[in-house]
């Protein structure tokens, strides 16, 4: 689903670019720590490109692939990410069907990031799943998501468009992560549980060498 004119504008504004670098940031590296160097980063939801900029900055990720459903935040995000290069590729797409959107295979990723995009979802847990599959053994989900609590808000209903169905608590979140085999390394709510961050990993299997 995409964003109305005015969540757009919110999400790319200063203040919440600044909530996004100095808090939220700081808080995912704490629970799951920076990318190892030759790191492969996915971002669901990318928007304008300013949270695949920190996944390369700030986390360390050594190539990032990027997807949003909106064509016009693609063509933004390609202007803002224009100086990386080869290191990010950016597609219009589904993250409920990665396979389709970015040709993703099963453990294809270090890492996967989720900068308030999977309560915009319709079919959220099917954007869960598909990050469970993509990440490869001991891959990290970066989380920041907004809870039903949060959406039931009059003022989010007044300004902004979401699904109304089957909308996720911080603690059905964390339990859709579990049911597909993830693990929660670290996680927090602010604001009388509205919304969530964290941390999850996919296990190794026993007697990896990894």
């Amino acid at each position: 689903m995409l964003m109305n004119k005015a969540e757009t504008v919110l999400v790319n504004s200063p203040p919440r670019r600044w909530l996004q670098r100095f808090y939220e940031v700081p808080m995912l590296l704490r629970f799951g720590g920076r990318l190892l160097p030759a790191a492969r980063a996915l971002e669901i939801g990318c928007g304008s490109g300013y949270g695949s900029q920190l996944v390369l900055e700030r986390f360390g990720a050594a190539s990032v692939d990027a997807v949003d459903l909106d064509p016009v935040m693609i063509e933004r995000a390609g202007r803002r990410l224009a100086r990386f290069g080869d290191r990010v590729r950016l597609v219009q797409g589904s993250a409920t069907d990665l396979r389709a959107a970015l040709g993703a295979e099963d453990g294809g990723y270090d890492a996967v990031f989720d900068f308030a995009i999977v309560h915009h979802i319709p079919h959220w847990r099917a954007a869960v799943a598909e990050v469970a599959r993509v990440l490869a053994p001991g891959g990290r989900f970066y989380f920041e998501e907004v809870t039903a609590h949060a959406l039931a808000r009059p003022t989010y209903q007044r300004l902004f468009d979401h699904p109304s169905e089957d909308r996720f608590t911080a603690e059905q979140f964390l339990d859709e992560l579990a049911r597909h085999g993830l693990v929660v390394l670290g996680s927090t709510t602010r604001i009388c549980g509205d919304y969530l961050l964290g941390v999850a990993a996919k296990p190794v299997p026993a007697g990896s060498d990894q």
